[in-house]
């Protein structure tokens, strides 16, 4: 068996050419696309490493928040702050100033339960309601008497009054 001498003939010659140069230009295209399709994935792991590693950080920020509240939740609150509002100053004719001092006179009565738990203090609240209705705050040689009307209890104190009588 002979194989015939195609090598020989400047068409089979230029297939040939043809085969090596189309075989070298599709290998350079097979690179420079997987090279673009490298750089994207590269790039795209790169992003996504950092979001883990921010959405990482984010979860260790938030577990330590978490375990300082419940810290703070196993902890007593206090009384921090006694807020006294006087509902209806018209009524008796209070003014802004009087109103201001006479909101001072109740606040210096109750003083005591500032830094006392909540807890404690919202069970003895009718001793609380008991002080501020029974005693007479004097102020310009008059003295007004008040009804609590309502008390939110929380770190911040808040008791809503009446002025109930003048004398």
């Amino acid at each position: 068996m002979h194989i015939p001498p195609y090598h020989k003939k400047t068409s089979w010659q230029l297939i040939f050419v043809g085969f090596f140069f189309g075989s070298i230009l599709s290998y350079i295209i097979f690179i420079y696309m997987y090279e673009t399709m490298y750089e994207e994935l590269l790039q795209e792991n790169i992003e996504l490493s950092n979001e883990v590693t921010e959405l990482e950080q984010t979860n260790e920020t938030l577990l330590k928040d978490k375990e300082d509240l419940s810290e703070q939740n196993k902890q007593p609150l206090t009384i921090s702050k006694i807020t006294v509002e006087i509902e209806d100053p018209e009524s008796m004719r209070i003014d802004l100033l009087m109103q201001d001092q006479l909101d001072a006179l109740i606040r210096e009565e109750i003083n005591h339960v500032i830094g006392e738990e909540v807890e404690l203090v919202s069970r003895s609240d009718k001793l609380l309601i008991a002080a501020i209705e029974n005693k007479s705050f004097t102020l310009d040689s008059m003295s007004y008497q008040f009804t609590v009307k309502q008390i939110v209890f929380g770190p911040d104190l808040k008791i809503i009054v009446l002025p109930d009588s003048v004398r």
